[in-house]
């Protein structure tokens, strides 16, 4: 058995959306030090190619920077077709992008949530999804071949825990949680759809990532872990590529929690 081999990405192209973010661009790192060629899509073309430029100077790899969309089905079709261009195949589609909404909105009290930010987080979050699965789904059946991940959370799984975060602004509405739990659930279907043409489709939920939170949230952020801490921002790249690579060759349909244990207990 050769482990080095089955996790090599050598020749690979993967589509990673929203990779302006902090774990997308991690994602893209890893990947492309693996040897895939790596796609940066996001609705931040700026920060795209200021990505690619740092990614590619660092590891003299190929990799592409594409505006993206998730709300508009014609951005994505043109994405794919950029890609398929410039590559000639899909390999692995990582759809990471999220509305979280930010420290406002969370703070808003559910009952006066307002609809245009929830359909807002509904066409992003799962919508975009869906759309980025059917596009990049069509390339796939054709080749036969192919791997989608997509990221759910601990909050797809479980509800937020209201008690840790007092005025913090961390708190996930509720919107988080009916689109990431949708995601579990849209892998499954996906896995199962696809079986028999060489497509698996999993999914990856992590749990909070320490970017310099308040200091009172980090503390009872992390006591509800079992490894007493929130992630390093790193630390979701292994698991990326074990989905990604041959190494999780006999999974489909699948949910992987790293979260530290937090939902373990």
């Amino acid at each position: 058995m050769n482990v080095k081999k089955l996790f090599d990405m050598s020749g690979k192209t993967v589509i990673i959306t929203g990779a302006a973010g902090l774990l997308g661009s991690q994602y893209a790192e890893g990947l492309i030090n693996s040897g895939a060629n790596v796609v940066l899509a996001d609705l931040n073309y700026k920060l795209c190619k200021e990505i690619r430029e740092r990614l590619v100077k660092k590891k003299d790899s190929k990799a592409l920077a594409v505006k993206l969309d998730l709300t508009d089905k014609k951005s994505i079709q043109d994405m794919v077709k950029k890609v398929i261009k410039k590559y000639s195949t899909i390999n692995v589609l990582i759809n990471n992008a999220a509305d979280q909404g930010d420290s406002r909105l969370r703070k808003t009290p559910f009952e006066e949530f307002p609809l245009k930010n929830w359909n807002h987080a509904i066409d992003v979050n799962l919508t975009g999804v869906f759309l980025c699965c059917q596009e990049i789904g069509k390339v796939m059946v054709k080749q036969r071949n192919g791997i989608i991940i997509n990221i759910s959370s601990t909050y797809g799984i479980v509800a937020p825990d209201q008690r840790i975060y007092g005025k913090s602004g961390q708190n996930s509405a509720a919107f988080y949680a009916a689109t990431k739990g949708s995601i579990i659930n849209l892998t499954r279907y996906l896995a199962a759809y696809w079986q028999g043409k060489g497509i698996r489709v999993n999914t990856l939920s992590p749990g909070g990532v320490e970017k310099g939170q308040d200091k009172d949230f980090i503390k009872k952020y992390s006591y509800k872990t079992i490894l007493g801490r929130m992630a390093k921002r790193d630390e979701y790249v292994g698991p990326i590529l074990f989905l990604a690579s041959d190494a999780s060759s006999y999974m489909t349909g699948s949910n992987l929690i790293v979260d530290g244990g937090w939902t373990a207990w």
